[in-house]
């Protein structure tokens, strides 16, 4: 603690190398006042759908003083989960980031030594980790820690590796040197909108989450609306389209997180008959996976609804 602002970023950087972090930033802890106005904005659009909790802890999400006590400084730290191989096409598809094990696991363990190692080396610093599991808003505060930017698609974008990145953060009751905010490299490109089968993407940076194939599979625990028949383009967990078409992720590396890896079973059973399996098959092949959220029954019905 005794240490300046500078030093202790300096260590704090050197942390988050140390745990495998890809990117770390550093910003200062206030309101978010333009992400407060869009979010207001997006909230009565009803664009969140039956995601009702979004409307919950308003203050604490767009105002981190207000979720951690005595906060002074948010640590942003960006981990890479692109995967060298993509599933066959052609069969059933999940996004990426559920390849392997729930991420939420595989990050707050390391935010959890992260944070005890910032106690050894700098001093009695407080805070919290998050990992999307509390209103915090990710992309908001890696955006504004220098981390990338907010493309089109509403996704976080690193001109170095594109942006299959999961996000989490550390809030800290310590004084540190923010990173400077980066530029807006999309120009005029459209892809993202141009793909997006059911056209989700309503304007620069505004996602309609009830068009959104991620959020029909995921975050709709009623059926599937018969709108969107033919529109899923295979999707029965979450999307990757609006990223896979993204020219910035031409320069995704494949990810060195043992964990993040597809396991044997998962493999075993894209190449088989997705309609056919069973609660005990399910619970044996995604028992530590993100697909866990979207339950047996969800699954099977998104499956239905793509193959009918």
């Amino acid at each position: 603690m005794y240490n300046s602002a500078a030093r202790n970023s300096t260590i704090i950087k050197e942390i988050a190398n140390e745990l495998g972090f890809d990117f770390c930033g550093i910003s200062k802890a206030e309101q978010l006042d333009e992400d407060a106005i869009n979010l207001e904005k997006w909230l009565n659009k009803g664009y969140h759908g039956k995601m009702k909790w979004m409307e919950n802890h308003f203050e604490k999400r767009v105002d981190p003083t207000k979720l951690v006590e005595d906060s002074k400084s948010v640590i942003s730290l960006l981990l890479n989960y692109s995967p060298a191989e993509n599933f066959d096409q052609e069969n059933i598809k999940i996004a990426k980031y559920a390849y392997g094990m729930d991420y939420h696991f595989v990050i707050k363990d390391k935010l959890k030594i992260f944070l005890a190692l910032i106690n050894e080396r700098i001093g009695d610093v407080g805070g919290r980790v998050f990992v999307d599991s509390a209103p915090v808003l990710d992309r908001a505060w890696a955006a504004k820690s220098g981390l990338g930017w907010i493309g089109k698609n509403s996704m976080l974008i690193t001109k170095q590796k594109g942006s299959f990145y999961f996000i989490s953060e550390l809030i800290l009751d310590l004084d540190l040197v923010s990173d400077n905010v980066t530029t807006d490299h999309c120009g005029t490109c459209t892809a993202c909108i141009d793909a997006c089968p059911t056209a989700a993407i309503v304007s620069n940076k505004v996602i309609d989450s009830t068009k959104c194939i991620s959020y029909l599979t995921i975050e709709l625990r009623e059926q599937i609306p018969t709108d969107f028949k033919n529109q899923m383009e295979g999707w029965a967990f979450g999307c990757d389209i609006c990223q896979d078409v993204c020219p910035w992720n031409k320069f995704a590396h494949s990810h060195q997180t043992s964990e993040f890896s597809a396991n044997k079973k998962l493999e075993e059973l894209h190449k088989g008959d997705w309609t056919e399996i069973t609660e005990e098959v399910f619970k044996e092949v995604f028992k530590k996976s993100a697909v866990k959220r979207a339950g047996y029954m969800k699954l099977m019905q998104s499956i239905d609804f793509i193959k009918d």
